[in-house]
């Protein structure tokens, strides 16, 4: 099996910082690179990993059982340790969130009258693949939540006879609002309910226990936080769950012993693999391993507590700035990665926006805010200066 090219290393935090930029060229140009909660940048390990395989393919020599298969077992490996799942047989890829979510959505059997609740402010991913299921007599309910805050004592006053499944972002795109996610979860378990969690915001910025948090599914595309190639996304889910799942689609994959081609009429895997289907993106797979690798190198713990560092540098430098409405909350146990503020009234925020690009300065417009995601290899550096230049940008 191919090893990575690279070891686990003692670090102080300056030179850990060092070493993480090191590995993301985005860090050598003038430009500033804050916009990982749309799109995060590749490192050179996970390019070097891509290129690797199309070179293999481009040569012929490339023996997919061999290499490919190994490359699958390490991912679902790495991401089960990071989210502590009960083993990588609770782990299946998936090209993105919403292909994880509507495994869920559409293999659970639903009745008229049963519903999903889920708070108004989710992103339109963990909305539409059970929105869909109005067809089947399925009811939506949407928890009224302006500033995206949802807390288990809201969920709690929301849940009827009917709820079948509590959907819920870890982390709010909008807000950065981070959820109580043990709290909530074992309301879940107590009642019955399933608790399915879209994580894409969450997963390799902050840590997320799918055990202890009790998470009966989780969903997440690797291309945000994971700082994975698009299309390498995966779920999480229980074995009491998967028993409860009629599988909407199955390919060669989902069997017990898809190589043994004959007869077709092979029992489902026993694992989460079940739900993985036709062939896999192998090319986004193995610059995935090298991303997990990466993560797993430097520390979820480190990762999450200098993200919380410079993502509170970050906020106590823009509440300085006339104007500004913090959007994200203070408390470090209700935020991740994203930093979301309001300019005043007066202010053209889409103006403030693109003076910030031709600054150099990658962030996000989103509903009329500016949305900031630093990454574990910004700076306190890159901080100061992101809050210098909007603040030029606000003039």
């Amino acid at each position: 099996m191919l090893q990575p090219p690279f070891t686990l290393c003692i670090m102080t935090d300056e030179t850990t910082l060092e070493r993480a930029r090191s590995l993301f060229p985005c860090t050598q140009q003038p430009r500033l690179y804050l916009d990982h909660a749309s799109t995060g940048p590749l490192s050179t390990r996970v390019l070097g990993a891509m290129n690797d395989y199309l070179r293999h393919r481009s040569e012929g020599v490339l023996d997919t059982f061999a290499l490919d298969i190994p490359v699958a077992a390490e991912c679902r490996s790495l991401l089960a340790t990071l989210i502590n799942a009960e083993s990588p047989e609770r782990i299946a890829f998936q090209g993105s969130t919403s292909d994880g979510i509507n495994v869920l959505a559409g293999g659970l059997t639903w009745k008229t009258g049963d519903s999903v609740l889920v708070g108004s402010m989710e992103f339109p991913a963990n909305i539409y693949p059970y929105l869909n299921l109005t067809a089947r007599g399925v009811t939506v309910d949407f928890l009224e939540s302006p500033d995206g805050r949802v807390t288990a004592e809201l969920i709690e006053h929301g849940i009827t006879a009917h709820t079948r499944v509590v959907a819920l972002s870890a982390v709010q795109f909008l807000s950065g609002y981070r959820a109580d996610l043990a709290a909530i979860g074992d309301m879940c378990r107590r009642k019955g309910i399933i608790f399915a969690v879209d994580g894409i915001q969450a997963v390799g910025a902050i840590r997320i226990d799918v055990q202890g948090m009790k998470i009966d599914f989780l969903a997440a595309g690797g291309q945000k936080w994971l700082l994975s190639p698009h299309g390498s996304g995966f779920i999480y889910v229980t074995e009491e769950i998967q028993s409860r799942i009629k599988q909407a689609t199955l390919g060669w994959l989902s069997v017990a012993e898809p190589f043994k081609f004959f007869p077709a009429n092979q029992p489902l895997a026993k694992s989460a693999r079940r739900y993985e289907g036709g062939s896999l993106n192998w090319p986004s797979l193995w610059g995935m391993r090298a991303s997990l690798a990466t993560l797993q190198e430097f520390g979820p713990a480190w990762i999450e507590s200098h993200i919380l560092s410079i993502t509170g540098q970050l906020m106590d430098g823009l509440r300085t700035l006339e104007g500004i409405t913090l959007w994200t909350p203070d408390s470090p146990s209700e935020r991740a990665g994203i930093v979301t503020v309001l300019p005043a009234p007066r202010v053209s925020v889409k103006l403030v926006f693109d003076r910030l690009r031709a600054e150099g300065i990658t962030i996000s417009l989103r509903e009329g805010k500016l949305r900031y995601s630093p990454h574990f290899y910004n700076s306190s550096s890159d901080m100061r200066r992101v809050v210098a230049l909007t603040a030029k940008a606000l003039l």
